[in-house]
């Protein structure tokens, strides 16, 4: 999968993207991720990008034509219109739903806007997609943008050493990841759960679903709402959703 970021700091995202589990995935082919400077395509020698808004109003505004002609610059090499999502907090709150979409694009351009937004009209010309991840304002697209490609990539095949692992995590069926231990048995007195020692799979998939399930009824009540309504949960799933709620109104 090939990301093209539109962005006025191209070191922060490629710094922050080449290292760890993302990095080694593009030195192996699996990703293509490359930033624009938007500033390249400034139409004045002090590549200025920014003036002010009219109508009045406090701050700057990133001008249309710089922002346009980037994006010329990459589907000119595409020979294809891409999808383009334009990080703002007017968007669409981000998902892992909203992940497993833009995994199947071959390409996927991610617009960073800065200082008061962008001019309306080049969004109204190139932008498909407005996404948020969360209700709350940051200085600039870079970060979200970042937080898009991990979440994206760990669904591409290759990515992950394990791809069994991005099948079965947290928000996959709307249930929050269960408990994980690791050696050594006992820390500060604690001990792992028996039924993980046991050796026996069926047991720890059956432990390892319930505690998904208590995690889930405690901390995102919403996420196993959605699920119960999915149909996501068996009978069996539902009788110990069931017992667990009647265990906790007769302790309150």
């Amino acid at each position: 999968m090939n990301f093209h970021i539109m962005t006025l700091f191209p070191d922060m995202v490629m710094n922050g993207l080449s290292t760890s589990i993302i990095g080694r995935a593009v030195n192996q082919g699996y990703l293509s991720i490359e930033a624009i400077n938007i500033r390249d395509y400034a139409f004045n020698k002090h590549q200025s990008v920014d003036d002010y808004p009219y109508g009045g109003g406090a701050g700057m505004l990133m001008q249309a034509e710089p922002v346009y002609q980037a994006y010329e610059h990459i589907a000119s090499k595409l020979s294809k219109k891409p999808r383009v999502v334009y990080l703002s907090p007017q968007g669409k709150t981000f998902s892992q739903k909203m992940a497993e979409e833009f995994a199947k694009e071959e390409d996927l351009v991610l617009l960073c806007g800065h200082y008061e937004g962008i001019d309306e009209r080049v969004l109204e010309e190139i932008v498909t997609d407005y996404v948020s991840i969360g209700d709350y304002v940051l200085t600039g697209g870079e970060l979200p943008a970042m937080v898009m490609i991990d979440a994206i990539s760990r669904l591409i095949p290759g990515v992950l050493h394990n791809d069994v692992s991005a099948e079965f995590e947290t928000f996959q069926d709307y249930l929050l990841e269960y408990p994980q231990y690791s050696r050594p048995e006992e820390w500060h007195g604690k001990k792992v759960p028996s039924v993980l020692l046991s050796g026996h799979h069926a047991n720890i998939d059956k432990w390892r679903r319930e505690q998904s399930i208590v995690r889930t009824r405690k901390a995102r009540p919403d996420l196993l709402k959605k699920c119960i309504e999915q149909g996501l949960l068996s009978k069996k799933e539902l009788q110990f959703l069931k017992e667990l709620e009647e265990n906790s109104t007769k302790n309150t």
